[in-house]
């Protein structure tokens, strides 16, 4: 049986250089997509964008949940599972009704961007 045990301790060694990385990387690719949506840009672009932002948004997971089960619980553990659950919602809900926000942008109850 894999033993878990050393990547969970990798993951809290580095926890500082792992959320440096994984932060912006959720921030990034979820204004990605949110952009491409908004651009009217193609399905498969999108679905890409939406991918790599869900794959990261796991990894911050997995990497606060090696907090969680050694019992340390505080505000930034909260911040960053939240920070999480808001990319991966985000991308999930961008994609899902694009079409209507295509139509309200079309409506121009929202400027279109120049």
């Amino acid at each position: 049986m894999f033993d878990f045990e050393p990547l969970f301790q990798f993951s809290r060694h580095y926890c500082v250089a792992i959320c440096s990385f994984l932060v912006p990387a959720n921030l990034i690719t979820t204004i990605l997509t949110v952009v491409l949506v908004v651009r009217g840009e193609s399905l498969s672009k999108m679905l890409w964008s939406k991918g790599t932002a869900s794959v990261f948004a796991i990894a911050l997971f997995l990497h606060v949940s090696t907090w969680f089960m050694i019992g340390i619980v505080t505000p930034v553990t909260f911040i960053l599972f939240g920070l999480g659950t808001t990319c991966l919602i985000i991308n999930m809900l961008a994609v899902a009704y694009r079409q209507e926000i295509a139509q309200l942008l079309a409506s121009r109850v929202i400027p279109p961007l120049t």
